[in-house]
């Protein structure tokens, strides 16, 4: 399982949001570094969002395409893109990072 996972859920169709891509960067020597996009499966999961023992302390950056997923649905949407940035300290916890979406809004926390 990856170190640091992620859940999208559509909260305005109350389902999972499939096919929503992700990309994860990582802030080193001042700019952001990121990984190759990932998009999430049919339960609205990215499985391999991050290697085993690629998590380590750092300021991370989560950026979700929300205005794609709508697009294909036929809806628009406000924002664009959800940004999330946070920082992982506590390396004997696992990272997980939900986003609760919806055309109009966004939310998220500090997941378990």
């Amino acid at each position: 399982m990856s170190p640091l996972t992620t859940h999208v859920l559509d909260t305005a169709n109350g389902v999972p949001a499939a096919g929503v891509v992700v990309t994860l960067g990582e802030h080193v020597g001042g700019a952001w570094q990121e990984a190759p996009p990932r998009q999430t499966n049919a339960d609205g999961r990215v499985p391999d969002l991050l290697p085993e023992g690629g998590l380590h302390p750092g300021r991370w950056r989560l950026r979700f395409d929300v205005a794609a997923y709508f697009a294909a649905r036929g809806l628009p949407c406000f924002f664009p893109s959800a940004e999330l940035v946070f920082y992982v300290t506590d390396m004997s916890r696992h990272h997980h990072v939900p986003l609760l979406v919806s055309p109009y809004s966004y939310s998220t926390y500090r997941g378990s």
